[in-house]
């Protein structure tokens, strides 16, 4: 499974803006949840969003894969307004465990497909490179015994080793996520840190992640947050050294 290398300016590309929020506000029965945001996420930025629970955090990712619409400002993806975005594919996204119905009559690879689906791909058929994807990303995420099985069947850690495998099948250029290591145990959270650190430093990928673990934050991104607005403090690391950019096997990514 390859990441995406399509850039071929190592570091004037790796300071294109992702994601671009101009005075972004969202508002929940007259309650202001997010107000006056202005934030930018440029390439191969690694972004943690920290913030207590109703801060917002949740609602802005929602919002950034168009799930919800702010009630005033602006949001573009990759250059584009959101509402004109069409390039999908180019995002994974993980959300939040507990808005899986884990009755979902499905398999762990149905489930791991259907990240490769959007309106422009429906319904055409399925061929041998959809498979190989499929097959590529269970065993990145180490859950390709698992393919048979039923998704509500699995653990808290599988089923979030399975969303994962999804969000990366498309081999995307941002890939967001909601709080991924809720409910995973300790050793799982490691693995999965250690993954999501290698895909930043080695490939062209940005990530923006939801998380209480400010420990691992601190850690890998820095002791100060970049922004604050609100209750939501961002932290950020930009990695984009060109020789950081030379691996792209996502297979090599468990260290």
């Amino acid at each position: 499974m390859t990441i995406r290398t399509a850039q071929t300016d190592g570091t004037a590309a790796c300071h294109d803006p992702v994601i671009t929020l101009e005075q972004v506000n969202f508002s929940y029965q007259h309650q202001i949840v997010i107000q006056n945001l202005d934030f930018v996420v440029k390439q191969r930025d690694f972004v943690g969003l920290v913030g207590a629970n109703g801060a917002g955090k949740t609602t802005l990712m929602r919002m950034i894969v168009g799930l919800l619409t702010p009630s005033a400002g602006r949001i573009d993806l990759f250059g584009s307004p959101i509402a004109q975005f069409r390039d999908w594919e180019r995002i994974g996204y993980v959300p939040q465990k507990n808005s899986f119905n884990p009755l979902f009559p499905a398999t762990v690879k149905e489930v791991v497909m259907s990240g490769m689906y959007n309106k422009r791909k429906m319904f055409r058929r399925i061929g041998r490179e959809d498979l190989r994807k499929a097959e590529d990303a269970m065993q990145v995420m180490r859950i390709e015994d698992l393919a048979g099985k039923r998704i509500g069947q699995l653990s808290g850690g599988q089923q979030q080793r399975v969303f994962l495998a999804r969000a990366l099948i498309n081999k995307p250029d941002l890939l967001i996520l909601d709080e991924p290591t809720v409910g995973i145990d300790v050793e799982t959270q490691h693995n999965f840190f250690q993954l999501i650190r290698h895909m930043h430093q080695h490939h062209r990928m940005t990530i923006v992640m939801v998380t209480h673990d400010i420990e691992m934050v601190e850690e890998y991104i820095g002791e100060e947050p970049l922004l604050q607005s609100g209750k939501l403090k961002f932290y950020v690391k930009h990695s984009h050294e060109v020789e950081n950019c030379e691996q792209t096997d996502l297979r090599h990514s468990f260290v």
